[in-house]
């Protein structure tokens, strides 16, 4: 069983739902109306970070699983665990400025290529020693 991976697969979900009840939370105060995605640049740089977050998953979520089920429940959860405070870090850091969204970003970004490689060469190993 894989019960701490998914465990940071659901706080990487909540993560997820926090950043769009705060571009809710951002339309209202930005006046931004439904259906636009633009002309307010606060709202918008809380949008991207809820859109950049929305991108990332599709990397991290297949990665952070490949890499528990090849390599360990324990040591994967604690990688994504890194990568969810990175994007907690980017999504707030983004919504105060640009410039603030880089370590954040930085740390996802790292631990998400640490899952992939890890899982890559994990599988690449296994299908070499079969």
């Amino acid at each position: 069983m894989y019960h701490f991976t998914a465990l940071v697969t659901c706080l990487a979900i909540l993560v997820y739902f926090a950043s769009s009840v705060l571009v809710s939370r951002a339309r209202i105060k930005f006046g931004v109306k439904l259906p636009a995605i633009s002309g307010n640049p606060d709202f918008e740089r809380v949008f991207r970070a809820q859109m950049n977050t929305l991108e990332w998953l599709p990397m991290f979520l297949p990665s952070l699983w490949l890499f528990a089920i090849y390599i360990g429940d324990g040591i994967a959860a604690a990688i994504g665990a890194v990568w969810v405070a990175g994007r907690v870090l980017y999504v707030l850091g983004y919504a105060k400025a640009v410039e603030k969204r880089g370590p954040g970003f930085a740390i996802q970004a790292f631990a998400t290529t640490v899952l992939w490689l890890g899982a890559s060469g994990a599988i690449v190993w296994r299908i070499i020693q079969a």
